[in-house]
C-alpha cells in the first residue's frame, strides 16, 4: 500500500491546503435481471487506493489528522456466503491504509462535517452517484450558520486534472504490471498465430488467446478482443467474431491482456493459410514501414506529433508507389489524400486504460515532448473494405493494422512488444512451424 499512499501524499502536496477530495468508485452494473457484469474499479479511484471492492468513497483532507478516510461496505456473512468477500472497516484500515473508515451507509451523513469550513471541493464521480448532493455540498455550511458565525463559499473542481496528468508518467511499479501484460500477450498473439487456418471461428480464435494470457495470471484482457478476418477488418473496432476464416484472407487481430489493472495492446496482421500473397505482402509492407519509421521518432524531448507524421509519410510513399494514390507524395501528405484509406491517429497512451488518461498537449495547445517512462501504442493501418470503389478490385476487403507498445527510456525506447513477430518471413515461419 506504500505506492497509492505515496501518490495520495503527492496529490494533497499539490492542492489547497483548505482543500477536500472526494474519490467516487464505481457500483456494481446489471448485466441482466439479477446478474451483474464483472466488477471493475473506477482506475481513478484505484490508483490513489488499490481498493477493488464496489461501492466505495475515499475522501482525502490535506492538513488533517486523518487525511485518508474510507467509506465502504461492511462485513456481511450472509452477503459474504452468497458474493465476495468484503475488506470492511477494519479491513479498510488494515489492508489498505485508511486512517478511518465508515459504513458507505453513513457517508451522506458525514460529509458535511468533513467538508467543515474548506473552501475547495476536487470531485471524481464518474458514474454521477452523488451528483444531485454536489449543491448541498457547496452551500450547506453557509446555510446552516447563523447569520453572525463565519461563512465558507465552497468551490467545486474536478480533481482529475490533476490524477490524469500524473497517469501519464509511469512509475517503476506500473512499468512491471505492463511488462506482465505485454508478455502474457505475446504468448496468446503466437498461440492465436499458430492456431489461425481456414475453417476456425474469429470467436474460438478470441478464446485460445484469453486461456493463454490466463497461463500469466491474466484474469481478463484490457478490452474486448478484435479477431477480424477478411473484410470484417474494415471495421476498426469490430467484436462480432463470428466469422469462420477463409483461405486467402488476412486475419487482423487486435488484443491485450490486462494483469493487475494494467492491460497491452497489440495488433498483428497475417495470412489464413500462413502465405502472403504478392498483394497482400506489398500492402503490409507499407504498414510495416510505417510502423517502424513512427518507432524510430521516439525519444525523450521528441514531438508527440512527429510519430504521426513519420508514419503518414511512409504510408504516403506506399500509396503512391503501388499506384493507389495517383499523386506526388508531398500532394498525398498536403491534401492528406492517404487519410481516406488510413482513418485513425497512429496511438494513444497505454496503461490502467487501453486509451488512457492524460493530455496530449501542453497548455498553450501544444504537442507534447515525449518523457522517460511514457507508455504508448503506435499503430498505422490501411483499410480498403469490398466497397471501396477507388481501389483496383485486388486490394478490397483488406485491413492491415500494425501495433506495438512503446517505452520511452532515458536515451530512446524499449519496444516491449519486440518478441511478437512482425516481419513478414518471421509471421510466416512461426506459421509455418
Amino acid at each position: 500500500m506504500d505506492i497509492y499512499k505515496q501518490r495520495r501524499a503527492e496529490l494533497l502536496a499539490s492542492i489547497e491546503a483548505d482543500s477536500i477530495v472526494i474519490l467516487v468508485g464505481n457500483i456494481e452494473q446489471v448485466r441482466n435481471k439479477n446478474i451483474c457484469f464483472p466488477f471493475r474499479q473506477d482506475h481513478d479511484f484505484y490508483y490513489l487506493t488499490g481498493y477493488a471492492e464496489p461501492n466505495a468513497v475515499a475522501v482525502l483532507r490535506p492538513n488533517a489528522s486523518e487525511p485518508f478516510i474510507l467509506f465502504n461496505q461492511p462485513k456481511d456473512d450472509y452477503q459474504e456466503v452468497w458474493f465476495a468477500a468484503r475488506a470492511g472497516q477494519q479491513g479498510a484500515i488494515e489492508q489498505y491504509g485508511a486512517d478511518s473508515a465508515f459504513d458507505i451507509a453513513t457517508f451522506l451523513q458525514k460529509i458535511p462535517e468533513l467538508l467543515g469550513e474548506r473552501k475547495t471541493i476536487y470531485l471524481s464521480d464518474e458514474q454521477g452517484r452523488y451528483h444531485q448532493y454536489v449543491f448541498n455540498w457547496l452551500d450547506g455550511q453557509r446555510k446552516s450558520v447563523k447569520f453572525d458565525q463565519k461563512k465558507v463559499f465552497k468551490q467545486l473542481h474536478s480533481v482529475l486534472p490533476f490524477i490524469h496528468q500524473k497517469r501519464r508518467i509511469k512509475d517503476e511499479h506500473e512499468i512491471a504490471l505492463i511488462r506482465q501484460a505485454t508478455q502474457a500477450s505475446v504468448a496468446a498473439h503466437k498461440a492465436v498465430m499458430q492456431a489461425t487456418r481456414a475453417g476456425v471461428k474469429e470467436h474460438q480464435l478470441a478464446a485460445l488467446f484469453m486461456q493463454k494470457a490466463g497461463e500469466f495470471d491474466c484474469h481478463d484482457v484490457g478490452y474486448p478482443s478484435i479477431v477480424a478476418a477478411g473484410n470484417n477488418a474494415c471495421c476498426l473496432h469490430y467484436s462480432q467474431n463470428n466469422k469462420a476464416l477463409e483461405n486467402g484472407e488476412l486475419l487482423l487481430i487486435d488484443a491485450g491482456a490486462d494483469y493487475q489493472y494494467y492491460t497491452a495492446d497489440i495488433t498483428r496482421t497475417y495470412p489464413v493459410n500462413g502465405v502472403f500473397s504478392s498483394v497482400q505482402k506489398d500492402l503490409y509492407q507499407v504498414v510495416l514501414n510505417a510502423l517502424n519509421a513512427g518507432i524510430n521518432q521516439v525519444k525523450p524531448g521528441a514531438n508527440w506529433d512527429s510519430i504521426y507524421a513519420a508514419a503518414m509519410k511512409e504510408l504516403a510513399v506506399g500509396l503512391h508507389d503501388l499506384k493507389i494514390i495517383e499523386a506526388s507524395v508531398d500532394e498525398i501528405l498536403d491534401k492528406s489524400l492517404h487519410q481516406q484509406y488510413s482513418l485513425h491517429k497512429t496511438g494513444h497512451w497505454l496503461g490502467m486504460d487501453v486509451h488512457d488518461v492524460g493530455s496530449y498537449h501542453d497548455n498553450n495547445g501544444n504537442w507534447l515532448s515525449l518523457e522517460k517512462n511514457m507508455i504508448f501504442t503506435i499503430e498505422p493501418g490501411l483499410y480498403f473494405p469490398q466497397n471501396c470503389m477507388s481501389v483496383n478490385e485486388h486490394f478490397r476487403g483488406m485491413g492491415i493494422r500494425l501495433e506495438d507498445d512503446i517505452l520511452v527510456t532515458a536515451s530512446g525506447y524499449e519496444n516491449l512488444t519486440a518478441e511478437l513477430p512482425v516481419e513478414i518471413n518471421d509471421i510466416e515461419n512461426l506459421m509455418r512451424g
